[in-house]
């Protein structure tokens, strides 16, 4: 099982690799992200733009594996499948049903005292995987402060475009996908 795993990590980190490079992008370790810069996450969608600052202090294993799958295209296309209203947004699952990820996960335990307000971008995980366990789902909070316990890897903020993911939280019909399609067109990774 080590030796499965060892050998998806290292394919993930190859194809990392073969995704950076070209054009004015900084050329760098699939596995490192550079302390000293701020990554953000542009979401194009059908519904508009936004931009999610990442936070390497709080959660970097998962801003590496979010800006590797975001360099990589594996959010392109993808859909929001879960629409909650005055609670989350929650995409990058490449099914759409919920249930898909990247095959593999990172783990960044939120602090204890992790409040999980509007603008806030968490991972998704199920009831029983550890806290702070994230693959590639994330929710950006729509409510003013949501209450759930410090379990969710929090891994940014939505730092510009707010009035998109509320234009996208409007589309929310109780639990579940909204009411017409949210695609994300395109997720490109922002550097400063």
């Amino acid at each position: 099982m080590r030796l499965r795993l060892l050998l998806l990590l290292l394919l993930a980190a190859l194809s990392g690799l073969a995704g950076c490079g070209g054009g004015d992008e900084k050329t760098e370790s699939a596995d490192e992200l550079d302390p000293d810069t701020t990554y953000s996450l542009v979401l194009d969608t059908s519904e508009g733009s936004f931009t999610i600052e990442l936070d390497q202090e709080v959660a970097p294993n998962t801003a590496r594996s979010l800006v590797r799958l975001a360099r990589n295209g594996f959010f392109n296309g993808t859909k929001f499948h879960r629409v909650v209203p005055g609670f989350v947004i929650q995409g990058g699952d490449p099914t759409g049903t919920g249930s898909g990820g990247p095959g593999y996960s990172t783990v960044d335990v939120p602090p204890s005292d992790a409040a999980y307000t509007e603008g806030v971008v968490a991972m998704a995980k199920t009831q029983t995987e550890a806290p702070g366990t994230a693959g590639s789902q994330f929710f950006v909070v729509t409510g003013d402060d949501i209450g759930l316990p410090p379990e969710y890897a929090i891994v940014g903020r939505v730092t510009d475009g707010m009035t998109t993911v509320k234009a996208i939280d409007a589309l929310g019909v109780a639990d579940g996908p909204p009411s017409k399609p949210v695609v994300i067109e395109k997720m490109t990774v922002k550097e400063s």
